[in-house]
Order: structure tokens, then C-alpha cells, then sequence
């Protein structure tokens, strides 16, 4: 094998190496990789090839290279969705099964401090605790674990929600005028997975949502779903920066 060959693959080797050690977690975000001498040392390359690895790392968004500072693992970058907001009901029925929906706890009481956090709250409010499941056939599709501030929508109080899901009827009711979403993966605690029917620990996805009015903030809510049984999708149209 020439010079050169052996020297691609060493580029190759050293790149899959730090690759693996920064997807593994081994190497977490903020980590300073080794200088590019230390690297050649390390592997019995050139520097010149140890740089094409920290280049190429750079350049697919692994690592940030600072001047004079060194080579950094990147922070995550949080990619943005735009997700309609509607009813879970909608999200059944559009698979043509049927649907149904029972509420699991419902109590009023003054929000502590992590429901102030989740709603992000100034100051301390009464709130409405809701558990439901929301089954698709005769399987459980989603757990729903809401926070509806009652200072912005005092109506959701007199509600008892037996028959119809919160959502729906903040949906009907409420006007919002800002939303956020969150998405994420995670396994599934003893309790949760208890009541979707699933293994512990099996994956899950989350969406969590925040919403607010005129008023102040109206509700957050944590969708969680059996990660076989879901999937997001959006539909993107020309028009914005590429």
C-alpha cells in the first residue's frame, strides 16, 4: 500500500474512533479534543491528516474549532418544528380506527413551583390537574398529563371533562395566540408504561406544548406515546432561507 493510501485510512480510522466517542456521549458537549501533534502522536499519523480529521469533523458540525483555544465538541443543535395544534381524537380517527378517551385525575389546587416553571409563570396561580388516555381501538395511544392556568381560562374550572378531552375543548373555547413545542425521546417509567400498556423502559415520544393568549399563559401539556405507535410528519413548502 502507498503513502497515501495508508494515510486515508488512517483518516478514515481516526475519524470513525472520534465520531463514536462523541455519538457514545464518551466525549460530551463542551469536551476539548486532543491538539492535532497529540493526535498525530496518538496515532502514528501526520499532522496534516490529523488535520483533515478536525476539518472534516468541523465541518459536518461534530466539533467547533477555536482559535488558538483548540477543538471543541459541539453543543446539540435543537432543530424547530411547526406542528398544527388539534385533537387527538383527529389524530385517531385519521388512522380509521376508533377512538376513545378516559380521564384518569382531575383536581384544582395553587400551582407549585414546577408547574410555574412548565407554564412559566411570574407568580403563583390556581391551576387545573389533569391525567387522561386517549385509546385508539382498543389500545392505549396516548397519555396526557395537563396544566391549565385558571387565572387565563377561569371556564375550564366549571368543566369536568369526563366526556370531552381538555384539549378539544381548549381548542373550542380558548383562543391562543402563541405556542411552543418540545419533542423528545424517553423511556418509559414503571407508571407510564403501566397505563399505555408497554414495557418499562420501552421508547417513547414526547411532545411537550405550551400555549398562550391575550392574557397570559393558558395551558402546558405533555403528550407521551408509545414510540412503535407514532410518528411525526410535516410538510414543508418553498419560501424560506435554505
Amino acid at each position: 500500500m502507498t503513502n497515501g493510501g495508508k494515510e486515508a485510512t488512517l483518516h478514515h480510522r481516526i475519524l470513525s474512533d472520534i465520531e463514536g466517542r462523541i455519538v457514545s456521549g464518551e466525549w460530551p458537549p463542551g469536551y476539548r479534543l486532543p491538539f492535532e501533534v497529540d493526535l498525530a502522536l496518538q496515532y502514528g499519523c501526520s499532522r496534516m491528516t490529523a488535520n483533515k480529521v478536525l476539518t472534516h469533523l468541523a465541518r459536518t458540525g461534530l466539533i467547533e474549532r477555536r482559535k488558538k483555544s483548540g477543538s471543541f465538541v459541539a453543543q446539540p443543535v435543537t432543530q424547530a418544528a411547526v406542528l398544527e395544534i388539534h385533537s387527538i381524537e383527529a389524530e385517531v380517527r385519521s388512522l380509521k380506527l376508533a377512538y376513545s378517551y378516559r380521564l384518569e385525575r382531575r383536581f384544582r389546587r395553587e400551582a407549585s413551583p414546577v408547574d410555574r416553571q412548565h407554564l412559566e409563570l411570574s407568580e403563583t396561580a390556581p391551576v387545573l390537574d389533569l391525567l387522561c388516555l386517549h385509546h385508539a381501538g382498543e389500545r392505549p395511544f396516548c397519555l396526557e398529563e395537563r396544566l391549565i392556568n385558571l387565572a387565563t381560562a377561569p371556564e375550564a374550572e366549571g368543566e369536568n371533562f369526563l366526556e370531552l378531552a381538555p384539549g378539544t375543548w381548549l381548542i373550542s373555547q380558548i383562543p391562543w395566540s402563541t405556542a411552543q413545542h418540545r419533542i423528545y425521546a424517553q423511556s418509559a417509567s414503571a407508571e407510564v408504561a403501566k397505563m399505555l400498556d408497554i414495557a418499562r423502559n420501552a421508547a417513547c415520544l414526547v411532545i411537550e406544548r405550551r400555549t398562550w393568549g391575550s392574557t397570559g399563559p393558558v395551558t402546558f401539556v405533555r403528550f407521551t406515546y408509545p414510540g412503535d405507535r407514532h410518528a411525526l410528519v410535516a410538510r414543508f413548502t418553498p419560501g424560506g432561507e435554505s
